[in-house]
Formats: structure tokens, C-alpha cells, sequence
């Protein structure tokens, strides 16, 4: 089977996975205890108020014309915002909020494989040393420690300013908060045609400020993973170290470093894919408590907030999108596992 039949197999497999979640929601969303009607117009609102609005969300509707509805305008990624941003198209509400998130998740991601796996990398060539033993207890720790526990002893420590240790504020680039949306105004772009934005001139400060404010979110929303990085990347290595192959490579005379790069780091990495796609998981759940507590108006918390309020709209499209996101990781964690390790075949 060659590799885009195999990928084309994988994405016919996903649709009816799709539609299992699609419908799972609708029931879930509909039959639940959300009442847009009640976040629209208050628990005292008058009968006719009620009945106009009800009728106006198409809430009077049959059941099976409302899931028709809703399966359309998921596929179609239609729709309006019914409580949240009542009126507003869902593509443009979702648009507007997915370039924190974007932000925030690439430094989220970003960290941990630079920091999380060099460091497990490093105790596994190096076991049973100090460097072993402080990058271990680090990684128990990081990963013992919840992000909301984590996200809430960060603000303490970092609003402590002018404490005599340090100081956020001044420490690199000037800040005036330690919350809040970064403005992402490093980046000037001119329209080329008309329609192809193209960069004219980049903000190294901007840029360096807008890192600044994400870093102590992304720190610790990317915590969890860099610890599981940190110990399966420990443990990859330990075990490829004691392969056959690796002391066949020894027998034969290769330097360390070629052992190290050709038959140890490429074979160690193959524990890690899961990982490191788990993390998109890891990234959807986290940013919702993280941009609450961080003041990022973000995916996560436009999420949270059509919840709480019964925007079942909304709440929909921003699930089915993460189903989408989640599939879309499987496929591509499949596809590297055939490129990383040859012996996985298509048909496995």
C-alpha cells in the first residue's frame, strides 16, 4: 500500500468518526441543561419574549430538522453566535480570538521539545549522574504540579516587583502587565495584488515583548509535556543504549557521536511521537483554564464562555473544530511513525 493510499484510507476511516461526534454533541448541547433563551433575556423574561426568541433560534423546530441544521452548518462552518457574540458569523468570532491561541500554543509546544527532550536525552546517555539525577526530580516535579496551581503561584511570584530579586517588568523588554493579549504589532504587512499579505518591515522589540507576555503562560501550559517528554525521552534512550544494534555499532568501531545521532536519537524518538501529538490534547484542555487566568482572549476561553452562557452554536463549531485538529494529529502522528521507523508498515 503506498503512503497517500494509506492516507487516504486513514481519512475516509475519520468520517464516520466525525458524524459520531457531531451527533454526540447535538445530543449533549440540545437535550442538556443550557437555555440560551434564559442568557438572552434573564430568568425573569415574559412568556411571549420567551416563545418570540425561541422561535427566532429555531429552537421551536422538530429535533430532527434541528440536527439537519446544525450538521450543516458544521460542515459548512456556518452560523451565528446566538449569546456570546449574539448576530456575529461564528467563522469571524472564532477568526477573531485564534491568533492568542495560536500564540500561546506555539510556545507551548515550543518549549517543551527544546527544553523536555534534550534534557531527557541528556540523562538517558548520562545515567546515574548528578545531571541525572536533578533533570529526574525536575520532571517528577513539573509534572506532580497542576497548570491552575502553577498558573496562580506564577502570578504571585511575578507581580512581586521591586522585591529585591527581580524584577518582570523591567527584566528584558518593558511591560506594564504580566496578562493580557499581546498586540502582535512586530509585523508590518502591505497586500500584494490585493489579496497576498506580504511582511514590509519586522519589530525585533515588539516581537520580544509580545514573547515576554505569553512566556509564563506557555511555560506552564507546556509544563505537563515537557516533564513526559523529559521521562519517556530518559527511558527511549536507556533502552535503545542496551539494543543489539547499538552494540553491534559499538563492535564495528563508530565514534559516539555517530552512534549517538544515527542509531540512538532516531530510534528514541519513536516513543516521543505520541507525545509530542498529545500534546495538541494537552494544548485545547489547558488553554482554557491558562487564558482565564492569564487574561488571554483566547480559543479556550471563547470556549468556556459559550458553555456557561448556552451559546450552543458556538460551544459546537468550537468543539467540532478541536475533533478536527485532534484527527487531523492522528493521521499526520501515523504517517511520521512510517517515515521515523521503516519497519512500521502501512498495513500495521
Amino acid at each position: 500500500m503506498s503512503r497517500w493510499r494509506y492516507f487516504l484510507k486513514r481519512v475516509a476511516l475519520s468520517v464516520p468518526v466525525l458524524f459520531s461526534v457531531m451527533t454526540f454533541l447535538f445530543i449533549m448541547l440540545r437535550l442538556g441543561p443550557l437555555s440560551p433563551v434564559a442568557a438572552r433575556l434573564g430568568q425573569n423574561a415574559s412568556g411571549a419574549d420567551v416563545t418570540r426568541l425561541r422561535e427566532q433560534l429555531g429552537l421551536n423546530d422538530p429535533l430532527w430538522q434541528q440536527y439537519i441544521d446544525y450538521v450543516r452548518d458544521l460542515m459548512l462552518f456556518q452560523g451565528e453566535s446566538w449569546v456570546v457574540r449574539a448576530g456575529q458569523p461564528i467563522p469571524e468570532a472564532i477568526a477573531s480570538v485564534v491568533p492568542v491561541t495560536l500564540w500561546l500554543g506555539l510556545w507551548a509546544i515550543m518549549l517543551p521539545l527544546f527544553i523536555g527532550i534534550p534534557l531527557g536525552f541528556y540523562a538517558g546517555l548520562r545515567p546515574n549522574t548528578a545531571g541525572d539525577y536533578v533533570a529526574s526530580v525536575s520532571g517528577i516535579l513539573w509534572l506532580s504540579m497542576p497548570n491552575f496551581w502553577l498558573a496562580v503561584m506564577a502570578l504571585a511570584i511575578l507581580r512581586q516587583a521591586d522585591s529585591g530579586l527581580f524584577n518582570w517588568y523591567t527584566l528584558g523588554p518593558n511591560t506594564q502587565s504580566i496578562i493580557g493579549n499581546p498586540d502582535f504589532g512586530f509585523l508590518t504587512t502591505t497586500q500584494l495584488l490585493g489579496v497576498i499579505p506580504v511582511p514590509t518591515s519586522f519589530d525585533v522589540m515588539a516581537f520580544a515583548t509580545d514573547i515576554k507576555l505569553i512566556l509564563p503562560a506557555a511555560l506552564i501550559l507546556g509544563s505537563a509535556s515537557m516533564a513526559a517528554e523529559l521521562r519517556i525521552g530518559r527511558t527511549a534512550v536507556l533502552e535503545t543504549v542496551n539494543s543489539n544494534y547499538v552494540e553491534m555499532a559499538k563492535a564495528k568501531g563508530l565514534k559516539g557521536r555517530t552512534i549517538v545521532w544515527k542509531h540512538i536519537f532516531r530510534n528514541a524518538l519513536v516513543p516521543l511521537i505520541p507525545i509530542i501529538t498529545n500534546e495538541a490534547f494537552i494544548l485545547i484542555g489547558g488553554s482554557v483554564i491558562i487564558e482565564y487566568v492569564f487574561n488571554l482572549n483566547g480559543i479556550g476561553r471563547l470556549y468556556f464562555d459559550a458553555l456557561v452562557q448556552g451559546d450552543l452554536p458556538l460551544a459546537g463549531s468550537l468543539v467540532f473544530l478541536f475533533t478536527l485538529v485532534i484527527i487531523f494529529l492522528n493521521i499526520v502522528q501515523d504517517l511520521l511513525y512510517t517515515i521515523i521507523d521503516p519497519r512500521v508498515s502501512y498495513q500495521q
